[in-house]
């Protein structure tokens, strides 16, 4: 389906290139190609390919995801949980860096990007949340490959919904 409803409180424009939606947790916009139709009306944004060949019926299939997320970015965010499994591992927010212990000889600090918010409310948990899905998914994933989690023990940084394949150790 090729119709995205914009929700209360979220106008989208387009530009000759670019497609851009504003709401309360800010603007954002992405790029447009030369394949693809694009109409708003009635609150409803209308995506199409102008031919029908492979390469546009890809990049209608990656405008529309795009558009969507913007749309759902700027009105209700997207939220990513991390969490620090192991002895000592913890993690803190200073100002506008994180603060991890993971058993290295030193502390590791990370600066947060703008437009993502982080907060730790018990010291093994990170909430990470942001209007910009891609920002917040790649942020996300280099807090994890600071310490990705091992299959032996289960140590280290993990998505909270993600399994963990285990293995056995060593037999005698």
């Amino acid at each position: 389906m090729s119709d995205i409803k914009i929700p209360d409180g979220v106008t989208v424009t387009q530009e000759a290139d670019s497609i851009s939606a504003k709401g309360k947790n800010g603007e954002l916009s992405v790029k447009t190609h030369e394949f693809i139709n694009i109409k708003i009306d009635n609150n409803i944004v209308v995506i199409s390919a102008k031919k029908e060949t492979k390469q546009a019926k890809a990049l209608w299939g990656t405008t529309r995801a795009n558009v969507a997320n913007i749309i759902k970015g700027v009105s209700e965010g997207f939220e990513k949980n991390l969490e620090l499994s192991g002895v000592g591992y913890r993690a803190q927010v200073q100002g506008s860096k994180i603060i991890l212990n993971l058993g290295y000889s030193h502390p590791v600090e990370m600066l947060i990007p703008p437009g993502i918010k982080v907060t730790s409310e018990k010291p093994t948990e990170l909430k990470l949340f942001g209007a910009n899905r891609q920002l917040l998914g790649q942020f996300a994933a280099n807090v994890r490959s600071k310490r990705p989690p091992e299959p032996f023990k289960g140590k280290g940084v993990k998505y909270v919904n993600e399994f963990i394949f285990r293995k056995e150790g060593k037999k005698k």
